[in-house]
């Protein structure tokens, strides 16, 4: 009796040893000819032709070959090897660099192997246990590392020109989106970020509540495709520090600033302005920032007014009488003669603010030294302008020539790095020095109204004003807290430039006398 074997699938001989399939396809290498399927069907026909059963299959999708770090499959397999090193006898891969891009990881993989006595086969290369076919396994791993040492100096010329070309090459800041490789205005934050530059300018906001304001209008931090999250002050941080929102394009890495093909939101002279404020803050202050108090209501003055006697600041609490609750000011050390009623203490600062408020000629008199001293500093502004735009075309060629020689290897980079900050620093000044932009914004007669309105009477301003508003109001006046003992406020300094203004008040000088000392206005 015959048996026909055609079309048979299968071998007669029995595979004598067992062998597992490692495949890998990167995420460049996805829509290439190198498919897992692809490699897998390649790889188990050559199991076959080598008389090899395939014990395990472990796929590795979108995984580069860069580093074995990452890539969970092939850590498997290397364990797998190890525990079944009895089993298999063989780990066949579609080509080489299957396995890795990088001579020296192959190799070290190749060794481990060995000592568990596993050969690596490759399905489309000349593999082998022979001296030539080691040194022709090693040039195959060396020609993919070189490959791939290629691929990564292109890219990364490719990306220097980017950069010499205006053009940015990581993702966009908040206010702009890439589109077809160029930053172009984001309609839905662009015209908010904008704001926020302005608002921050002004020195009014901190960034942590910058970044509660622009979290409330639904702004959200994040690489274009990945989790968005909301603005913290880290992100805020970096974001006003950013010189892509004046139209520059900056690399770290290669120490280059290059004007850039985009539309700048804002201009330098704000930019600048917004570096002053952020540098001009200090969490470690001595000075008590009012915003840093808790808010309390019934104790407005607390953490402000400190002890006379060991200059501890005063808290406040309530104890419970037989028919009401009483609401008193202590100090923390409980200093004999600290207990003071709520009452008695806010008659006193009401009293204090009293003897301190302006009278209708300082008043007079500084609403025309503001005025006086505007217009000196519009012309002036005006004149500095002039001159330092030469300047400042001088900075920005000398900064160009630097790059250049940076680049030509003329200068090193820490040369350049120093001569850098040297220059970005007088740009710096300059720039703020040029900036006229808050001078135009306030308008006088608003100004001077507010004076006549506050500071005529700075109890009743403060009976009037809210909470944060009474804090300002104390903390600007006497920056280092108001000293009370015994009943009464004593040795209270005032900030120098409310004490300057109280000076004058307190010098008699008689305004717009046809006689005697005139003062000029």
């Amino acid at each position: 009796m015959g048996v026909n074997m055609e079309g048979a699938n299968f071998s007669l001989t029995k595979p004598s040893a067992g062998a597992v399939i490692y495949l890998r396809v990167s995420t460049e290498e996805q829509c290439d000819n190198y498919s897992l399927d692809t490699q897998e069907d390649i790889c188990r026909k050559e199991a076959e032709r080598k008389n090899l059963s395939v014990l395990k299959i472990f796929r590795e999708e979108g995984k580069s070959a860069k580093t074995i770090n990452g890539r969970p499959q092939l850590v498997e397999m290397l364990e797998f090897c190890r525990k079944n090193k009895k089993e298999v006898k063989a780990i066949i891969i579609y080509r080489l660099d299957r396995i890795s891009r990088q001579t020296a990881d192959y190799l070290a993989i190749r060794k481990k192997l060995a000592e568990c006595d596993i050969k690596m086969i490759s399905a489309t290369e000349p593999t082998g246990n022979s001296p030539t076919e080691k040194f022709i396994e090693t040039m195959l791993a060396g020609f993919a590392q070189m490959d791939n040492d290629v691929r990564s100096e292109r890219t990364k010329n490719g990306m220097k020109a980017r950069l010499l070309a205006g053009l940015n090459t990581g993702y966009v800041p908040l206010g702009y989106i890439n589109r077809n490789g160029y930053a172009v205005k984001d309609p839905e934050s662009f015209d908010k970020m904008k704001a926020a530059w302005e608002l921050m300018a002004g020195g009014t906001k901190t960034l942590k509540e910058m970044a509660e304001i622009l979290n409330e209008q639904g702004l959200r931090g994040g690489a274009p495709g990945s989790k968005k999250f909301m603005l913290r002050l880290q992100t805020l941080s970096r974001i006003f520090r950013n010189k892509f929102y004046i139209g520059k394009v900056v690399s770290k890495k290669y120490g280059i600033e290059i004007q850039g093909q985009h539309t700048a939101m804002i201009s330098e002279e704000l930019f600048y302005r917004v570096q002053a404020v952020i540098d001009g803050r200090s969490t470690k202050a001595f000075i008590p920032i009012a915003r840093y108090n808790r808010d309390n209501p019934d104790f407005p003055l607390r953490r402000i007014v400190k002890c006379g006697h060991c200059g501890t600041s005063f808290t406040g609490a309530a104890s419970r009488g037989k028919r009401e609750r009483f609401k008193y000011y202590f100090c923390r050390n409980r200093c004999a003669g600290s207990n003071v009623a709520v009452e008695t203490l806010h008659n006193a600062t009401r009293t204090k603010l009293k003897e301190i408020s302006l009278d209708e000629k300082t008043i007079t008199l500084l609403n025309a030294y503001i005025r006086r001293t505007y217009f000196d500093r519009v012309a002036t502004l005006s004149k500095r302008r002039e001159q330092s735009e030469a300047e400042l075309k001088k900075l920005y060629d000398f900064r160009q020539a630097l790059i250049q020689k940076n680049l030509e290897g003329t200068y090193s980079d820490e040369i350049f790095k120093e001569q850098n900050a040297i220059i970005e620093d007088k740009i710096k000044s300059i720039k703020i020095a040029q900036d006229d932009e808050l001078l135009t914004k306030y308008k006088l007669e608003n100004i001077f109204e507010f004076i006549q309105s506050k500071l005529n009477n700075l109890s009743e301003t403060y009976e009037n004003a809210e909470l944060g508003q009474k804090k300002m109001l104390l903390c600007s006046i006497f920056p280092q807290g108001l000293q009370f003992e015994r009943n009464a406020y004593s040795n209270t300094p005032i900030s120098k430039f409310y004490k300057a203004i109280l000076d004058l008040q307190n010098d008699f000088i008689s305004f717009g006398s046809p006689k005697g000392n005139r003062t000029p206005v």
